[in-house]
């Protein structure tokens, strides 16, 4: 489904820039399909085909939308892997991912310095354009190739989108050409764009291994935007970028949307073609969402979902303002909500439960890992979000919270549990459990509260920052600290999670 969507997206968007690199380098669409053509051809002839798997380790660039065409063209499945992860966690998922063939940029070959690396082949590939198309992937290609014809199979795994566990451990949520086709269906109705009218731009706000960069990118071809990709998203170049190509649509992480409003360069871009605002994946505080009416004076919509569910909910632009101010919205068509208890039975109207998606968007299962699958999905197939919600009496959506203790920060899920294993090798501490408070721009931070071992000062912040940095990744460290002489325990001797959430309500001391 995806080798078609850029054959056809070739045809009918020709010379069109379909993407933009963050040095500026531009993709035609034509360039898109014929590239990925000579790089399918070249993984035949190394071998792969369908039922193997490659794995990206890049940062966000046309080369990794290039190989992902590719791997379709030929019936495997591309992991992507988030190559801001540190080390040991790019390890981690590589060895998950199990690649038949790993490409990385030099020097980020997920085993360095590790010992045993993931199996399979690995390729370095330098991201060197600047003289036109044919630098591109120069040694995965294979001149004018063409690879074999694909028997049509909507079954057909096309992405593995990776996100953590509760203790560290990566699950990649597998994706086949089927959910692809539907997501396309649902976000754009399957209408082509007038090749003859002016692109649509856009600023790629996720991270290219992103459930949204990943399943939503045969809409996106259908509808012939022109995608700028940014290295490393920064509030001040987006602006730039949206002001300077006339972007229409803001879409973003409610921690970008903030982090764009805070900007000193905010006041003086020109964003008068901007015509709506987006925002999803996390908690956005209400005056978050009031401060963006009020500066851009456009409407705003909410999404909500998770990896696993593939699409959920949403406000529209056209609804009630006060929706998207106090809830997550509606199901999307042909999504099923549901509010369900421990057990998994729906409860009745108005009470609160965890929330459950079902749709044909949902993942086919956790890639090499049943157990995970079938603990994250109901006997009827559901999708088991984690997150505690009701729905209210104009079918509206609002959240109530998380029944694990996975939050947000910044648009990335951190678990606490394997926050805590890595903060409690500090030597001075006896123990540590990590909880969040809510932040204006990066929705929720975590906060460590510790107890110090007997007779050893209290750490300071920087000290728990300094012995995780190398282990965990940036947007998993504490952003505060507080001590405590004991750690709240439930009658059954649990650590009191919710009472020491209850104490940050004040914010930070």
């Amino acid at each position: 489904m995806l080798a078609r969507t850029v054959t056809e997206a070739a045809r009918r968007y020709g010379d069109r820039s379909a993407l933009v690199a963050p040095d500026g380098w531009e993709l035609g669409y034509r360039e898109l399909d014929r590239i990925s053509d000579e790089v399918a051809a070249h993984l035949v002839h190394r071998g792969l085909g369908e039922g193997s798997i490659v794995a990206l380790v890049l940062p966000p660039c046309p080369e990794f939308t290039v190989l992902y065409a590719a791997a379709a063209k030929i019936g495997a499945t591309t992991a992507g892997i988030n190559h801001r992860l540190t080390p040991p966690e790019r390890l981690a998922v590589a060895r998950q991912a199990g690649a038949d063939l790993t490409v990385t940029t030099p020097g980020e070959w997920p085993g360095d310095g590790l010992g045993d690396g993931p199996d399979g082949e690995h390729v370095e590939v330098t991201l060197r354009r600047a003289d036109g198309p044919g630098e591109v992937l120069p040694g995965l290609r294979v001149p004018d190739g063409i690879p074999p014809p694909l028997p049509e199979d909507p079954d057909r795994p096309v992405a593995i989108v990776f996100t953590s566990g509760t203790t560290g451990t990566p699950k990649g949520a597998v994706f086949a050409g089927r959910q692809l086709a539907w997501i396309r269906r649902t976000d754009t109705g399957d209408v082509w764009a007038d090749p003859a009218a002016p692109p649509v731009h856009t600023v790629a706000a996720t991270a290219i291994t992103h459930l949204g960069s990943m399943t939503k990118l045969p809409g996106n071809l259908l509808r012939g935007l022109t995608i700028h990709q940014l290295e490393r998203w920064r509030a001040r170049e987006a602006l730039e970028l949206t002001a300077r190509h006339g972007v229409q649509t803001i879409a973003g992480i409610p921690t970008q949307v903030a982090l764009m409003l805070r900007d000193p360069a905010f006041a003086d871009t020109d964003l008068h073609r901007v015509r709506s605002v987006v925002v999803g994946g996390g908690p956005a505080t209400r005056a978050l969402l009031e401060e963006v009416r009020e500066r851009l004076g456009v409407p705003l919509a909410i999404r909500y979902s998770c990896t696993e569910a593939g699409i959920g909910l949403g406000t529209s632009i056209d609804d009630p303002p006060e929706d998207a101010l106090v809830s997550v919205g509606r199901p999307h068509a042909g999504v099923e909500l549901t509010i369900r208890d421990a057990d998994g039975a729906v409860v009745a109207d108005g009470e609160v439960g965890e929330v459950c998606l079902r749709s044909p968007a949902v993942m086919t299962g956790y890639h090499r890992d049943p157990l995970s699958t079938s603990a994250a999905m109901t006997p009827d197939g559901a999708v088991r979000t984690g997150d505690l919600g009701v729905v209210d009496d104009l079918g509206r959506l609002r959240l109530r919270g998380r029944t694990r203790e996975m939050y947000i920060r910044g648009g990335f899920n951190v678990y606490p549990v394997e926050v805590e294993a890595v903060l409690a090798d500090h030597p001075d501490v006896a123990e540590v459990v990590v909880v969040p408070r809510a932040d204006d721009v990066m929705g929720e931070v975590g906060v460590a509260v510790v107890v110090p071992r007997p007779g050893a000062p209290a750490p300071t912040l920087e000290a728990l920052r300094a012995v995780a940095a190398d282990r965990l990744a940036h947007h998993k460290l504490p952003e505060d600290l507080r001590t405590v002489g004991a750690l709240p325990l439930t009658p059954m001797d649990k650590v009191d999670r919710a009472a020491l959430r209850r104490t940050l309500e004040g914010g930070p001391t």
